[in-house]
């Protein structure tokens, strides 16, 4: 059986390859990946991949065909160009590419993971065969365009910054670019005849944008370095929250920031870490500049509430250094105003780290409040709070929950048990024709 993916990223196997940074999102990627290849003698797949790059990266200059192609472990795989910076604009001449792949290759299944970007609908168009197509749900645009600012104050959302005016990116425009996505987004599943997902969330959403798909339910596999370490409370940083990444409002940092001086005043060593790209900086002339509009809001709280010392941001954080930090953290907190399966939070409960998170989209599914995590409603950051202190406050709770977390996680994110689960649903689509 042959096998094509189509990603949002070169996988980290084929980075190495050529010698290219690791993108540190969607590591689940990876532990898929290598299963099916080192298993190939048995599991009679034939892999292929392609993903998208830009025309600044060195292969694509120096060729300009529809597609780069090449092989490493004896998987081919394709690089074409793609406008991932404005993927709100559709190019329909990807159609003609990635059918131009397909013809190459001439897969019996094609497995996308993603909905987030428009070469999904321009591979469903290409390829013209639903009963084929298999769609992995990760993100969904169009869910995140409700609900985009997050209960930001109006004016916060109206204001720009240098940088907004410039690049047309203030948060109005954020938004409306992720409704622009989401109609991608609900135009490639209505054409799909095969949708994988993991939450009562995914699957709802899919169900009502496709009746006549067929749901396959399928954990996630996630990155190599989160198996084999665990939380210890004799080794953390006592009164230290950790968000893999606050990026944009959705991902709710304001929401902590507004309580953060309440955890100082409750615990005055409280520490704030941030992973992901540092929107705040401000230092230099370019960073003035380069500042977003939430990013300057983010800095007037930090500034406005003195928290200077009681918050760090880290950069984005290859795997083996997050899951560092997530060792040494007492919380960790996803205050998302939407969320699928964040890999942050499976991550955090398969090391045991003790977790908070508000009850939105798919979480419930990962997490069983008040067992194995703390769950609170998305509009009521006084009860993020709550749920926050009484876990740094309770050595015994905290190590409950760590405990039940890691049971939890390591039947979710199985890596056999995963990959048996994707061999299976292949095979029911490879024979249902």
């Amino acid at each position: 059986m042959k096998v094509l993916w189509l990603c949002n990223i070169m996988i980290p196997f084929i980075a190495r390859s050529l010698g290219q940074k690791l993108v540190v999102k969607e590591g689940w990627l990876s532990g898929l990946s290598d299963k099916l290849i080192e298993n190939r003698d048995t599991n009679k797949i034939a892999l292929a991949i392609c993903f998208p790059t830009s025309d600044d990266f060195h292969m694509a200059q120096n060729d300009q065909s529809l597609f780069v192609k090449d092989t490493v472990r004896g998987v081919p795989y394709y690089m074409f160009r793609e406008d991932t910076v404005h993927p709100e604009n559709y190019d329909a001449s990807m159609e003609q590419t990635l059918k131009a792949v397909i013809d190459d290759f001439q897969p019996d299944i094609v497995h996308i993971f993603g909905t987030e970007f428009p070469h999904t609908l321009a591979m469903v168009k290409a390829f013209g065969n639903p009963e084929r197509t298999l769609i992995g749900i990760q993100g969904l645009c169009s869910a995140i365009a409700q609900v985009y600012m997050a209960d930001l104050p109006s004016n916060v959302c109206k204001k720009k910054t240098f940088r907004d005016i410039i690049k047309k990116d203030g948060l109005l425009e954020q938004q409306e670019k992720f409704v622009q996505r989401g109609k991608y987004e609900k135009e490639a599943i209505a054409m799909a005849g095969h949708i994988t997902g993991r939450t009562d969330f995914d699957r709802e959403y899919a169900e009502k944008l496709n009746p006549n798909a067929k749901y396959h339910f399928m954990n996630e596999t996630l990155r190599e370095e989160f198996y084999h370490d665990s939380w210890n409370i004799d080794r953390i940083e006592r009164y230290s929250i950790f968000l893999s990444q606050g990026n944009y409002p959705i991902k709710g940092l304001h929401h902590v920031l507004d309580i953060l001086p309440d955890l100082i005043e409750a615990h005055e060593e409280t520490m704030l870490y941030v992973a992901g790209d540092v929107i705040t900086a401000n230092d230099t002339l370019k960073d003035k500049i380069k500042i977003s509009g939430y990013g300057k809001y983010l800095l007037t709280q930090i500034r406005k509430n003195k928290l200077q010392d009681h918050v760090k941001f880290l950069g984005r954080l290859q795997p083996d250094r997050m899951c560092a930090r997530d060792l040494k953290t007492h919380v960790f907190v996803c205050p998302s105003a939407i969320e699928n399966s964040p890999n942050s939070v499976g991550e955090a409960m398969l090391l045991g780290v003790p977790t908070v998170a508000a009850n939105v989209g798919g979480i419930h599914n990962l997490l069983t409040d008040n067992k194995d995590g703390l769950l609170y409603k998305p509009d009521n950051p006084q009860q993020m709070k709550q749920e926050i202190l009484r876990i740094m406050d309770d050595d015994k709770l905290a190590m409950s929950l760590s405990s039940n977390a890691r049971s939890h996680a390591a039947h979710t994110h199985n890596p056999d048990l995963n990959y048996r689960r994707l061999l299976e649903i292949y095979h029911e689509i490879d024979h249902s024709i």
